[in-house]
């Protein structure tokens, strides 16, 4: 073992969370080094986020093209397939770092790649593919950004039977005649729609009464019925008992908890995510494996020097949402170590992420896209606001009608009766995940709604469903 490496912060885990972290402590001066045991740029840049998009832009697209007289009839047949995967391969590096790792030299990060561990206050240990073992210190402060992997549940022949997770069913170099998808949450429906879209058999068991859950209720309903309508197999209230395949390979048997039995070539599990803290050396700190609890400025609880920062302190495990926690936990970080008081009474300020509570955006990318931001109106309603959901039909705003014919989607707003500012907003239709942010906004901005009547939707747009939201609260 060779003598400790000092540095002023030290990063566990070179995901997109974790090279925002060393990119603005480094901004703030501070000396950073960050320690990866796989790939630079981490699951989203390999199996989440980019790879998925990638499968799922051509099956969108060409779903949406159906839609528009004159183009229709040109769209009919199926997807190139070898030339989706091939885009796909592009647009993951062909699973090399080394853009990832040019960036983050730009940003005078140290790498060290290794397993690492804490080994009490401070104190990082690096054992690299070889064996061998060095020893990190930090002057000012550790952050673990070291995400969440897929869980697979322990049922009856699973483990032998080889099932796919979330990274298998973005990385997969063929598409499988038949598959099984078990969960209605964001991946479950990506995945069947994405594998429906390249001509997979697709099977989605849900345990729940409907897909999205965490979504306003009808997201669900129009992301099943579309998935339905395209050819897939949608099973609520049915969950998997056990899984069958003779020697990990062949077709492989879902033995369901009614008894019965449906035969996929793969079976994808998407049921669900765990944090990576089981092994990195919590214990040596006094803290447990598992979620780290955090204050707003990404710290964790009872500690000075210990930050956890995206999905490891499970607040909300959305890519985006952790690189803004990580702009955050930077700037906290490096305000400290500069003896700089922190803006803890300024909600909004520079040093919490209150995002985290009261506007965290999400887009799901199926076949219509679903996207929303706030509070969902039974969320709304358990915080205990005084609110109202307004609803339209955005097939019945012009823009919407020359997107596509035929056009479905619905708007919901959710107003606090009190304030009249917006708790929350949910689309679904097509094209709607570019309307998110312009609800971002108003929902963080806390616009009144007195003001959103100044923000004139330019027509012929979709985003004119603003107008009829504004117009159907007045008139309710």
């Amino acid at each position: 073992m060779t003598e400790a490496i000092e540095y002023d912060v030290v990063v566990l885990g070179a995901g997109p969370v974790g090279e925002n972290v060393a990119d603005r402590v480094r901004a703030a001066g501070l000396s950073a080094a960050i320690v990866e045991s796989e790939l630079v740029g981490g699951e989203c840049s390999y199996w989440a986020c980019m790879p998925s998009k990638a499968l799922l832009r051509p099956v969108i697209a060409r779903a949406e093209a159906r839609g528009v007289p004159g183009l229709s009839p040109s769209v009919q047949g199926p997807l190139d397939v070898p030339a989706v995967l091939a885009h796909r391969d592009e647009y993951t590096s062909h699973w090399k770092d080394d853009g990832q790792v040019a960036w983050l030299d730009s940003t005078g990060t140290v790498l060290h790649r290794g397993h690492g561990r804490l080994d009490g206050e401070k104190r990082v240990t690096v054992t690299d593919p070889e064996g061998g073992v060095q020893v990190l210190t930090a002057r000012h402060a550790v952050a673990v950004c070291t995400g969440t992997s897929a869980i697979v549940p322990d049922l009856p022949g699973l483990a032998g039977a080889k099932p796919w997770t979330s990274r298998e069913a973005t990385s997969s170099r063929s598409v499988p005649d038949r598959l099984v998808v078990v969960g209605g949450g964001v991946v479950g429906v990506e995945m069947a729609t994405a594998y429906q879209g390249f001509g997979s058999d697709v099977t989605l068991l849900v345990r729940g009464d409907g897909l999205l859950p965490r979504m306003e209720p009808f997201v669900g309903e129009l992301v099943a019925d579309s998935l339905t309508e395209a050819g897939a197999s949608v099973r609520t209230g049915v969950s998997a008992a056990s899984v069958e395949r003779d020697g990990g390979s062949g077709p492989v048997m879902v033995v369901l908890d009614n008894g019965e039995r449906i035969e996929a070539d793969e079976i994808l599990f998407a049921t669900g995510r765990a944090p990576r803290t089981s092994d990195i050396g919590l214990d040596t700190v006094g803290l447990k494996a598992g979620w780290l609890t955090v204050d707003d400025s990404c710290r964790v609880e009872g500690s000075d020097w210990l930050y956890a920062v995206g999905d490891v302190n499970h607040r909300a495990l959305l890519t985006h949402q952790g690189k803004y926690q990580a702009r955050i936990a930077g700037a906290a970080i490096g305000a400290r170590a500069q003896g700089v008081p922190l803006l803890e009474s300024d909600r909004w300020g520079a040093h919490a992420a209150t995002a985290d509570h009261a506007a965290v955006p999400q887009v799901v990318f199926t076949e219509p896209e679903a996207a929303s931001v706030g509070l969902s109106l039974k969320e709304a309603e358990q915080a205990g606001h005084r609110v109202r959901a307004v609803d339209y039909d955005i097939g019945n705003v012009a823009g919407a009608s020359l997107y596509a014919e035929g056009y479905r989607g619905r708007a919901r707003m959710i107003v606090d009766l009190d304030s009249e500012i917006l708790r929350g907003v949910t689309f679904v239709g097509p094209g709607v995940g570019e309307l998110l942010h312009s609800a971002t906004v108003a929902v963080v901005g806390e616009v009144p709604i007195s003001r959103l009547w100044h923000a004139v939707p330019s027509y012929p747009t979709i985003s004119e469903v603003w107008l009829r939201l504004l117009e159907a609260y007045r008139d309710a």
